[in-house]
Order: structure tokens, then sequence, then C-alpha cells
């Protein structure tokens, strides 16, 4: 699960920041307020990769999500990539754990083979 869902958000990390320099032309907001709201975000998207085996971790993603999709009352395009990251978000964890437990059923078979 941790390689799936670490990809997304790396993937996450540059999409925020392209959506940083889209925001600096298309909305009225300082470009303090921007970069900082942005830098958070990307910071956060990076922690999340070293924090997804530890509890909580995978609810943080859910909450960072949640924050992409929000991110389309400033640039509406991130209502559709939000919502297409939620999408990948949900299958990295829904996918990434089916592959974590068959490799985890190898790994016992493996051992009573042998």
């Amino acid at each position: 699960m941790r390689t799936l869902c670490a990809s997304t958000l790396i993937g996450e990390f540059f999409v925020i920041g392209f959506a940083g320099l889209v925001a600096m032309q298309m909305s009225d907001l300082p470009t303090a307020t921007i970069w900082t709201v942005s830098g958070i975000a990307m910071l956060l998207s990076l922690l999340l990769c070293g924090m997804l085996t530890r509890p909580g971790g995978v609810q943080l993603g859910w909450l960072l999500q949640l924050g992409l999709i929000a991110g389309g009352f400033v640039i509406p395009t991130m209502f559709f990539l939000g919502g297409v990251f939620a999408a990948l978000w949900w299958a990295s964890v829904h996918y990434g754990r089916k592959i974590d437990a068959a490799k985890a059923r190898w790994a016992a078979e493996a051992t009573t083979a042998g």
C-alpha cells in the first residue's frame, strides 16, 4: 500500500505546486497567502509519504484529498483534479491493502512449504 499511496502523494505534490502558479494568475488572493497554503499542502504531501504506515497516515491523506477538492473554490479546475486524486487515493489504499494481504499470504505459504 505504501508504494501506491506514496506515488499518488508525489503526483499531488506537483499538482499543488502547479495549482499555486495558476492561482497567482487567476485569483485576487495575495501571493503570500497562495504560497503559504500551497507550501503547507506540498509539505504535507511529502510528510505523508513517510507516515503512511503509522496510525492516522491514511486518514490524513483523506484530509489532503478534501483540501485539494476545496481548492476548487479558488481554481475551479481543482474540483476535477481533486476528485481525480481522491479516486486515485482510494484506489491506492484499496488495492494496496489487497496487494499487501497477498504478499503476506505468499510469504506464509513459502515458510510453511519450505
